[in-house]
C-alpha cells in the first residue's frame, strides 16, 4: 500500500500526541502528508479562513488556521494527490447527531466529501473517570498508548476499504475507539445517536452551558439502544458509522403544498 497517499489532519493542533501515534501507524502501510492547525482548533466546525499562513514540518505542513482549511489547501495545492484524508486522533469522542457539525474533527472528513476524497475520522473516548473532577478536559493528557484501539482501528479500515467500494455508499466514515485499558478488541456498524442533552444556567451576566451526555454516559444511564455509536463505546467497542455529508433531505409534500401557495394572495 505504499502508493496510497494520505493526508493526515485533526483538531487539536500539529503536535498532538493522537496525530503524531497515528502518523506513525498509518504510516507503516501508506505514504502519509500532515497537514494539521498549528494551534488547538477543538470544536470549531467547518469555519474557513480567506487566507493561511503555512509553514514546513518535519511529517508535511503546519497551518494557521481551522481543521477545514487545512483540508482545502491540502487537497487544492499541497497534496493533491491525495488518495484518502484522515482526520485524528482525537483526544475524546466525537458521537451522536449533534455533534457532526460541531466537531473539527468530523469536520474535516466532511470538507473531504465535498472535494470527492473518502475520509476516516477517528477519535478515542475518554471517560469521566480517567480525569479528576472539576477539571477542565482541554487539560486532559492521555498517553500514547491509550491511542492504540483507535490508531489499529484506523489502520485496519485504511487497508480493508481501499479494495471494496466502501466510499460507494459512504462519504465518510465517523470511528469512535475506547481507550486502550478498556476496549474489547471488538468492532461494530453504528448510527449516531440521537439524544440530546445540552442544557444551560444563567448566574448574573454569565450563562454556562454544559452537555449533560458525559455525566450520563460516566454511569452508564445514556439511554441509547443498540446499534447507535454511543453504546458501543460503552460496551467498550469501536463504533464505526458510516455516513454522507450533503445535508439533504426526501422530497416533503406538505412544504411543496405550502411552498405553491406562494406569493399569499392580498
Amino acid at each position: 500500500m505504499d502508493d496510497l497517499d494520505v493526508l493526515l489532519t485533526n483538531d487539536d493542533g500539529i503536535d498532538a500526541t493522537g496525530l503524531q501515534v497515528l502518523y506513525e501507524e498509518l504510516s507503516t502501510v501508506a505514504d502519509v502528508t500532515v497537514v494539521a492547525p498549528d494551534s488547538d482548533q477543538s470544536a470549531i466546525g467547518r469555519a474557513i479562513s480567506h487566507s493561511v499562513t503555512v509553514r514546513d514540518h518535519e511529517r508535511g505542513y503546519a497551518i494557521e488556521g481551522t481543521p477545514v482549511d487545512c483540508v482545502v489547501a491540502g487537497l487544492s495545492t499541497l497534496v493533491p494527490e491525495t488518495d484518502i484524508v484522515v482526520s485524528g486522533c482525537n483526544r475524546g469522542a466525537n458521537l451522536g447527531h449533534h455533534t457532526l457539525g460541531r466537531s473539527g474533527t468530523i469536520s474535516a472528513a466532511v470538507e473531504a466529501a465535498f472535494f470527492g476524497v473518502p475520509a476516516i475520522a477517528v477519535s478515542t473516548y475518554v471517560p469521566a473517570d480517567e480525569f479528576a473532577y472539576g477539571t477542565d478536559f482541554g487539560e486532559v493528557e492521555v498517553p500514547a498508548h491509550q491511542y492504540s484501539e483507535a490508531v489499529q482501528a484506523a489502520r485496519f479500515l485504511l487497508e480493508r476499504t481501499r479494495d471494496q467500494p466502501v466510499f460507494e455508499h459512504a462519504d465518510y466514515l465517523n470511528v469512535n475507539a475506547p481507550i486502550t485499558d478498556r476496549a474489547t478488541g471488538e468492532m461494530t456498524l453504528t448510527r449516531p445517536s440521537h439524544t440530546y442533552r445540552m442544557d444551560a444556567t444563567r448566574e448574573g451576566d454569565t450563562v454556562e452551558l454544559e452537555d449533560n451526555i458525559w455525566e450520563m454516559m460516566s454511569n452508564g444511564s445514556v439511554p441509547d439502544e443498540d446499534g447507535t455509536d454511543r453504546r458501543a463505546i460503552l460496551n467498550n467497542k469501536v463504533s464505526v458509522s458510516p455516513l454522507t455529508a450533503p445535508h439533504t433531505t426526501e422530497h416533503h409534500d406538505e412544504l411543496d403544498a405550502i411552498v405553491g401557495e406562494y406569493p399569499p394572495a392580498e
